[in-house]
């Protein structure tokens, strides 16, 4: 049960009542509007992070559920296991990652998670993390795989701090957002 009210839309600023009827409704959304001047520069930020990148989205996603698992974030497993699907991951490797056996995924992949589970059990992934991931992505792509890292290991002490219950799936309203 939640700790703290979900944003009534009727309620809410104009800015934020305005975002949140342009978005699916989730309880994410409803209770991070409660920050009203930085809902809507934070979804701006989320929005990048799900449709802007040089990185890949499937090795993007495949970190997301690395750190959901490893966060015990049941919402962002929930969220973003069809988001993997329909940015093109194959169920065999969501599993992979959902379960931690990801020996086998490609020696990219693993690398990958191998770096983002040290960055979040850890604070820091190593420099034999690093050295391993930079065989596969560029230094833009290290510090966006970094940024997405942080966003959702944040995501997941809000979920799990304030209670939120969880959403059915809104993979691809929320990844075409372009705003």
């Amino acid at each position: 049960m939640t700790r703290l009210p979900y944003t009534d839309p009727a309620d809410a600023s104009p800015p934020v009542a305005e975002a949140l009827a342009k978005l699916p409704d989730l309880n994410l959304f409803r209770m991070l509007a409660q920050a009203d001047s930085a809902f809507v520069p934070w979804l701006r930020y989320g929005g990048a992070l799900l449709g802007r990148l040089a990185l890949d989205p499937v090795r993007r996603e495949l970190a997301i559920l690395h750190v959901a698992r490893l966060c015990g974030s049941e919402y962002e497993l929930v969220q973003h296991r069809e988001i993997a699907l329909v940015v093109g991951a194959s169920a065999a490797q969501v599993r992979a990652v959902e379960d931690g056996e990801t020996a086998g995924l490609g020696e990219d992949l693993e690398a990958i998670l191998e770096f983002t589970g040290e960055a979040v059990r850890d604070l820091a992934a190593s420099p034999a993390a690093l050295d391993a991931v930079r065989a596969f992505l560029s230094p833009r792509e290290v510090v966006e795989l970094l940024l997405v890292i942080g966003h959702y290991v944040a995501i997941a002490r809000v979920v799990a701090t304030l209670g939120i219950e969880p959403d059915d799936p809104a993979q691809l309203e929320v990844i075409s957002r372009k705003d």
